[in-house]
């Protein structure tokens, strides 16, 4: 399974951004509603971080407390895209974000259950 992530760009603190993450290459047999998708980020110097993670039909939802309210995430299994809505940017969003599947499991924070995991995509927050 690949992921491909993209729409990571600058943008001035209070703006929005839509991330997008593209999966192919599902292992024969197997639709994407069989992984979870989450989306997770890594500020420079920090360790990677849970950001986000929607349930194999899209129906459920999960969210770091730190971008509640600020982030939406949802998918399209037909399209196998997932997306991350996020608005009322900080400083502190600063990161490259990466998308991860998770098979067999659902609406799981834990890095460790993501098996396959994209390049990243840059997401700057400045004034």
């Amino acid at each position: 399974l690949q992921l491909v992530e993209s729409g990571g760009d600058l943008v001035q603190p209070g703006g929005s951004l839509r991330l997008s993450c593209a999966a192919s290459g599902l292992p024969s047999g197997l639709p994407l509603d069989y992984f979870a998708i989450g989306w997770f980020r890594q500020a420079p110097g920090k360790e990677r971080d849970f950001v986000a993670s929607v349930s194999r039909q899209g129906g459920g939802t999960m969210y770091a407390g730190s971008v509640k309210g600020r982030a939406t995430i949802s998918r399209n299994n037909a399209e196998n895209t997932v997306w991350l809505h996020m608005s009322r940017l900080k400083s502190e969003d600063t990161a490259v974000y990466y998308c991860a599947a998770g098979p067999g499991v659902d609406l799981t924070q834990q890095q460790n259950l993501y098996a396959d995991w994209g390049q990243g995509t840059q997401v700057t927050v400045f004034s």
